[in-house]
C-alpha cells in the first residue's frame, strides 16, 4: 500500500494505518489522495470521508476539518 492515514476528533484517534487511498470533502470540492500524492494542506467541508484499506472501503460522515498531505502520510483532524 505505501499510504498511512490517521484520523482524529477532539475525543478520540478514530483510525490510524495503512491504506491504498482516501477521498475528502474538501471546501472546493471533492478530491482523492492516493501514494505519492503532493504535499497539500486544505480545509474540509461537511460530507463524506471514504477510504480503501486491505478489509475494504469505509466511510465516515464529518461536519468540518482539515487535511495534511505529506511524504505519504495523511493527517485528517475532523468534526464528526
Amino acid at each position: 500500500m505505501g499510504l498511512r492515514l490517521r484520523i482524529v476528533s477532539p475525543e478520540k484517534v478514530i483510525f490510524d494505518g495503512e491504506i491504498e487511498s482516501v477521498t475528502a470533502p474538501g471546501v472546493s470540492g471533492e478530491f482523492q489522495v492516493l501514494k505519492d500524492h503532493a504535499p497539500l494542506i486544505s480545509c474540509l467541508d461537511r460530507g463524506k470521508v471514504v477510504y480503501v484499506d486491505s478489509e475494504g472501503l469505509h466511510e465516515m460522515t464529518i461536519s468540518s476539518g482539515f487535511v495534511e498531505v505529506n511524504k505519504n502520510k495523511v493527517s485528517l483532524c475532523v468534526e464528526l
